[in-house]
This record gives C-alpha cells, sequence and structure tokens, in this order.
C-alpha cells in the first residue's frame, strides 16, 4: 500500500494498522516489523484487547479460565495453532510482549476488559510503550469480558466505539466530524 500510495491515493503520512484480539497481536508484530525493516512510517497502532503473550503467564490469564467467549484453554488452544509444536525461541513478531526494545513505534491505543485472561498483557504492553517514551492512549472497561463490544446494544460497545473513533481520528490527524 505504501508503495503503491499514490495510485491509491494514500496519504503516506497516514497508514495505521489495528485489530482486535488475535487482530490486535498481529498489529502489534506489524508495528514492530516495520520498525525493524525500515518501514512503511506508521502513524498509529490500534490494539483492541490483544493477544500479545504466548506464555500465558499473566494474573488475568492464570485467573479467567472459564469467562465467556474467551479463556485460558481457547488461548492455549490459539497459541498451539499459531506457533506449532517447534516455537522455540518464539519471534517478537510471533509474540510482540517478548520485544526487548519497543522505541520508535507509533502511537498506541489499547483496549482491555476486566474479566479477560488478555487483560494484563495488554496494560503490560501499553505500560512497557510508555516506559519507551510512545504516546500511549489505554482503556480498561470494567465489568466486561472479551468480546463483550460484540453486543451493540450494550452501553459499553456504544462508549467503546465512540472512543475510538476519536482516537482513530486523532491518530491519522482527521479534523473532528
Amino acid at each position: 500500500m505504501s508503495g503503491n500510495a499514490s495510485v491509491l491515493g494514500v496519504d503516506r503520512e497516514r497508514i495505521a494498522v489495528g485489530g482486535q484480539s488475535a487482530g490486535g497481536g498481529l498489529a502489534a508484530a506489524v508495528a514492530l516489523m516495520a520498525r525493524d525493516r525500515g518501514g512503511p512510517s506508521l502513524c498509529f497502532q490500534f490494539l483492541g484487547i490483544p493477544e500479545l503473550d504466548h506464555r500465558l503467564d499473566t494474573v488475568s490469564m492464570r485467573t479467567f479460565v472459564d469467562t465467556p467467549m474467551w479463556h485460558r484453554p481457547n488461548a492455549e488452544l490459539s497459541w498451539s495453532y499459531y506457533l506449532g509444536p517447534d516455537a522455540d525461541p518464539v519471534s517478537p513478531y510471533a509474540s510482540p510482549a517478548v520485544a526487548t526494545d519497543l522505541v520508535g513505534l507509533p502511537p498506541a491505543y489499547v483496549t482491555t476488559m476486566e474479566f479477560d485472561p488478555l487483560r494484563d498483557e495488554g496494560i503490560n504492553y501499553a505500560l512497557r510503550l510508555l516506559e519507551a517514551g510512545v504516546t500511549v492512549e489505554l482503556h480498561s472497561y470494567p465489568g466486561t469480558f472479551h468480546g463483550s463490544t460484540l453486543i451493540p446494544s450494550a452501553a459499553v460497545s456504544r462508549r467503546s466505539h465512540d472512543e475510538l473513533m476519536t482516537a482513530l481520528r486523532r491518530g491519522l490527524q482527521v479534523p473532528p466530524a
């Protein structure tokens, strides 16, 4: 996309990555890879309830073993399928939480849910980004579980959507509507 930006009508200064759950982990990995390989330049990363850490060793991952939608057994299966049987050592491009250097990454918008096994890895990654000098906006939604924003009528869904749209406009430097 960056290489064909003029043909596509894309502003190279406003390219971002984003995703939710496993997609949030992939977006973080793409941001790391773009930085490490010298481009394309990214202006923003949206990491929604991101799956970032194959080690499965946070308090929330050990605690939320039977929550709705996503729980530890799902996480174990997910990482097993994703990494395969011979994934040692695990690359930070597969499991961004193992990256040792987060300096120079684009600003991030990170969301977590209170009763989500992925909660702590999202918060920990956001804190590490902050420590590396990256601008981070972190939203941790109380009383929610992984995927709870899929219920469109829920107040958290409306709030999450509105906050994300505001963050995207800011990250992509789009004037408010």
